[in-house]
């Protein structure tokens, strides 16, 4: 890639980026997350719809979903210039609990922590009967909850989401349920032991569990 990138032609630099990928002797999180700092030092001063397109053309012509993702988080601009429109979009083909994540984590927990998208947009995933949008509502509400997220600790917003899914037996949203209340408990124990108190006869087992077990140790699984 050159050093001053022609900004006005998307797919070239995508084709740079996924040649460089490509060439890496190893590819691995590491060593591609290399090649994405590099491309947002380099982009650093690009407008706004230029990382969002660019961004769009490395996920849907060459798969790259948590490149596409960080590159926008990484850019203040952009990642600010998203809504609830572009947000959904970026998430279209979430289908593993790899893409969920990278998308949940980086962009939409991040985007409503931010108040760019709305309580209602969370509500809507959590209530579609795609599994995976159901896992996307409940691990967006960890950025509320984590400091390196910036995160506070916001008790109501995620109790109602969790309240929404609370009766939810697919194994992967009840994963994120137990991650989604374990995220909490830092900011407010007794607001968590009430939630597993109310709902001791409707929770998973398994969320049950490891909830208890980061409140009593700190630990999701001690040994």
């Amino acid at each position: 890639m050159d050093r001053q990138p022609n900004l006005n032609d998307v797919r070239k630099i995508a084709a740079e980026i996924d040649a460089q990928l490509g060439a890496l002797p190893i590819r691995n999180t590491p060593s591609e997350r290399d090649v994405r700092r590099a491309t947002s030092r380099r982009l650093k001063d690009a407008e706004p719809a230029f990382i969002l397109d660019l961004a769009r053309e490395l996920l849907q012509t060459y798969g790259y979903r948590w490149h596409a993702y960080e590159l926008i988080r990484d850019h203040r601009a952009a990642f600010r210039s998203i809504g609830e429109a572009e947000l959904e979009g970026f998430g279209r083909g979430i289908d593993s609990w790899s893409s969920v994540d990278s998308f949940a984590r980086t962009l939409a927990g991040p985007a409503w922590l931010n108040g760019q998208v709305s309580d209602g947009l969370i509500h809507r995933w959590a209530r579609s009967p795609d599994r995976w949008w159901r896992r996307a509502a409940l691990v967006s509400t960890v950025a509320l909850n984590v400091r390196s997220y910036g995160g506070s600790g916001d008790v109501p917003r995620t109790l109602a989401v969790c309240r929404l899914l609370v009766d939810d037996r697919d194994d992967m949203v009840v994963k994120a349920m137990s991650w989604a209340l374990r995220a909490l408990v830092v900011h407010d124990p007794d607001a968590v032991r009430e939630f597993l108190s109310e709902y001791e006869d409707t929770l998973a087992a398994r969320v049950k569990r490891e909830v208890r077990n980061k409140l009593a140790t700190g630990l999701k699984n001690p040994r």
